[in-house]
């Protein structure tokens, strides 16, 4: 599934957003870019999950 996070603008932020992923789905794959503020996460948790974990650590993720 793929995320599109505006407000990841850096390398502190790809690592919280990796973080808050991961606090849901321990073994979720997460890609993130940047350049287009993108999260691609391989993951068996239902998205509705993620994103409130994102929102938790104050990613708004779409």
């Amino acid at each position: 599934m793929q995320f599109q996070i505006e407000n990841m603008t850096c390398g502190g932020c790809v690592r919280g957003v990796t973080r808050a992923i991961q606090s849901v789905d321990p073994m979720a794959e997460v890609a993130a870019d940047l350049a287009s503020h993108k999260v691609d996460v391989t993951s068996t948790a239902p998205r509705d999950n993620l994103v409130s974990a994102l929102a938790d650590a104050g990613f708004a993720a779409v």
